[in-house]
């Protein structure tokens, strides 16, 4: 057993990181700043998007752009149970109804035929969920999107470097990222608004601030132009030059972070063939770059002889740490019993959401690491 605890994931953060951080602490500006604006340009560049706006997280994204595409009472937003509940719990909050539908039993990803089969004179938004660092096959759903006069907005969370048919995510239509501790590069918390639709993403910058007609920083005065006024009822969701001076030296190594990501997924795609109760998630038959954010696998409950819960923690026994990406929104309390949600509606959803457990990956892991995984799950599996 191993003699330290290996956590499913763990940020990289190098000395250039720190000293970037310390840089902005020495300047004076802390809040949203220069480096803000830095940063939002090097996404831009990154990704090939039009425009970039950092918040303080994903949820801040996807909260202000339910607000700016207007969704409310009346609405229905389709998206997948298979995802994290912050996006369901805006939908909640906005007054708007979500419509669960089910993914691909092996990819996890949802498809054109699952969206259109949900479809009603009530859909006014779809979020589809890239997955694990896999893309969605989006250009079916972009079309059903555009011929039905729908808003579409990718949950771009675990995309940052994934590729579609060789476009980056984030460079076409609405996206939101994330940059929390556990994804492919982090600002402590933070999240970016994407899209090439300008005016959007001028009023997501309003909102993101109070809704003043100017931002928190003004590049010629650093300082609060007197005609700042509220345009619009806003938040408070900018992000800070200390989040922002992180993210611009960690956006320098994801491609970096990403190939390690990569090469120790493929040692263990190889090293889990041999175990027959570990199923790991399919890559999308069409032409995709993976980011392996996350390293997802299905537990054969039946050939093991034990729960996923039970397999979990008797890693965490032997210092091996694991996450689970994620419990089906539509199975839990809030849902089943203010919507009548229950189980049976979305089978592919619910057999992996009994099954799935995300093991350790992260760029300083070592392939001793990937091997003391895989040797632990064997004992497991062998009592």
């Amino acid at each position: 057993m191993r003699s330290d605890f290996l956590p499913f994931s763990r940020p990289s953060i190098s000395e250039e990181d720190i000293a970037a951080v310390a840089e902005v602490l020495r300047s004076g500006w802390l809040t949203t700043g220069p480096r803000t604006v830095e940063f939002e340009q090097a996404f831009c560049d990154y990704t090939g998007c039009s425009g970039a706006v950092a918040l303080s997280s994903a949820t801040a994204g996807m909260h202000l752009a339910l607000e700016a595409l207007g969704i409310g009472p009346g609405d229905e937003v389709i998206t997948p149970s298979m995802t994290w509940v912050s996006t369901i719990n805006l939908i909640v909050l906005a007054g708007a109804t979500p419509v669960f539908v089910d993914v691909d039993r092996d990819t996890l990803l949802v498809s054109q035929e699952s969206i259109k089969a949900s479809l009603t004179d009530s859909t006014k938004l779809i979020i589809p969920v890239h997955f694990a660092g896999a893309p969605v096959d989006i250009e079916p759903i972009r079309e059903i999107a555009t011929g039905r006069n729908i808003f579409l907005v990718e949950d771009a969370a675990h995309a940052l470097g994934t590729q579609y048919k060789g476009e980056q995510i984030g460079q076409r239509g609405n996206s939101i990222f994330s940059f929390h501790p556990i994804k492919n590069i982090t600002t402590g918390e933070g999240g970016m608004f994407c899209s090439d639709d300008i005016e959007l993403v001028d009023c997501v910058r309003r909102l993101k601030f109070h809704g003043l007609g100017v931002d928190a920083y003004d590049r010629h005065t650093q300082g609060r132009s007197p005609q700042a006024e509220v345009l619009e009822p806003g938040y408070k969701y900018n992000m800070t030059d200390i989040s922002a001076a992180l993210g611009i030296t960690q956006l320098a190594r994801v491609e970096e972070f990403n190939l390690r990501r990569t090469e120790l997924a493929g040692i263990y795609r190889e090293r889990l063939a041999q175990i027959d109760e570990i199923i790991p998630l399919a890559v999308p038959p069409y032409q995709v770059k993976h980011a392996w954010h996350l390293f997802i696998v299905r537990l054969d409950t039946d050939k093991a002889g034990m729960s996923r819960d039970d397999f979990m923690r008797e890693l965490k026994q032997r210092n091996i740490g694991t996450g689970l990406h994620f419990r089906a929104v539509h199975l839990q309390k809030y849902f089943t019993e203010s919507m009548g949600t229950r189980r049976g509606m979305l089978p592919n959803t619910e057999w992996n959401s009994d099954r799935i457990c995300s093991l350790p990956l992260f760029p300083k892991m070592t392939i001793d690491d990937v091997d003391d995984v895989v040797n632990t799950i064997k004992e497991v599996l062998s009592k």
